[in-house]
């Protein structure tokens, strides 16, 4: 039945103010408080703007909803900027009266302006209220692919689970870099190849060689962005990057986090990962992998994750054969209406 007691509904953009009633309300739909975590997305946009969009919705002087999302640049291969929508919400009172829908309509109207085309988003399969507003709002399943694998204390080993929807010829033991070593001895072998090293400002125009020779596009703004997020939010960045004969080969872009997408443990998002061509089947993309879940165990992250397009057989190819498995996690997407 829909809520009638709030007739004044309006949107604003989200102030740096608004940050005790964006916890207090997120805290009463997922059970616990993420605090650090909304307070880290409302200094990322305060400092990038142009990068994020964010917005409240009141009833009088009382916040009664909220939506962040971020812009889309490069993330997952994709070819064309989008908008990522990362956490919405919605007070207990105010529920029926239409609020999600009107942030909703603010998000669109900002991604228009913008000359953003689609709307991204995630949600896991029994994540039952969050699938019906979905449907409600026009989103579709995409055809992107949630895939995701267990840090198991930082231990990094090959096709450790079963890989259940693995491509053809793809699965545990099918090594691409180097035979089929042990278990005992992969982890060395993998940090032996290269030597990776976190990712430092002097890096970019490297990595935006190396993502030039493997795309084609110059997405030098995109890496530029991550690799400005990865200095200036270190405490959930975990990016690299990989070196041989004294030149960096490859790089590798992730990030850390609780809250995301939902998300109320911690986990690792990949965002992209590149080797140079030259350089191809020498190990240098294992030897990333190897040093990101040993840096993950150490901070406790018990996930990594990470997005692919169905067409992408090499790179779904290379996950499925580190032992990522598909997630029970599910994309979504809405195209921007004028």
């Amino acid at each position: 039945m829909e809520n009638t007691a709030l007739r004044n509904i309006t949107v604003r953009p989200l102030a740096k103010d608004d940050l005790d009633a964006v916890v207090t309300i997120d805290a009463a739909i997922e059970g616990r408080s993420r605090r650090d975590y909304v307070e880290r997305r409302l200094a990322a946009a305060l400092r990038e703007p142009g990068l994020h969009a964010q917005f409240a919705a009141t009833d009088g002087a009382k916040l009664v909803g909220y939506v962040l999302a971020r812009t889309l640049l490069g993330e997952f291969g994709r070819t064309q900027p989008g908008l990522r929508l990362e956490m919405v919400g919605v007070h207990a009172d105010a529920r029926g009266a239409g609020v999600g829908k009107k942030l909703l309509q603010a998000l669109m109207a900002h991604a228009h302006k913008r000359g953003l085309a689609d709307l991204h988003t995630s949600a896991a399969w029994n994540q039952h209220a969050m699938l019906r507003w979905f449907d409600a709002m026009g989103f579709t399943l995409a055809a992107d692919r949630w895939l995701d694998c267990a840090v198991e204390g930082g231990a990094y080993r090959p096709g450790r689970d079963d890989a259940v929807g693995a491509p053809e010829g793809h699965g545990p033991g099918h090594e691409i870099d180097y035979g089929a070593p042990g278990d005992n001895d992969f982890e060395k072998l993998a940090r032996d190849c290269a030597d990776v090293q976190s990712m430092k400002p002097q890096d970019l125009q490297e990595i935006t060689r190396i993502d030039r020779a493997i795309t084609g596009r110059d997405r030098g703004e995109y890496i530029q962005a991550k690799l400005a997020e990865a200095m200036n939010d270190s405490a959930i960045r975990v990016s690299m990057t990989a070196r041989l004969d004294g030149v960096i080969v490859g790089y590798l872009m992730a990030r850390a986090d609780i809250g995301d997408f939902g998300r109320t443990e911690p986990a690792a998002v990949i965002d992209t990962i590149g080797v140079d061509p030259e350089y191809a089947n020498r190990g240098v993309g294992r030897a990333m992998l190897s040093q990101l879940f040993a840096n993950l165990g150490a901070l406790r992250v018990e996930r990594v994750e990470t997005i692919t397009a169905p067409r992408d057989q090499a790179l779904l190819g290379f996950l499925f054969d580190a032992g990522f498995v598909p997630s029970q996690r599910l994309a979504f997407t809405r195209a921007v209406s004028p």
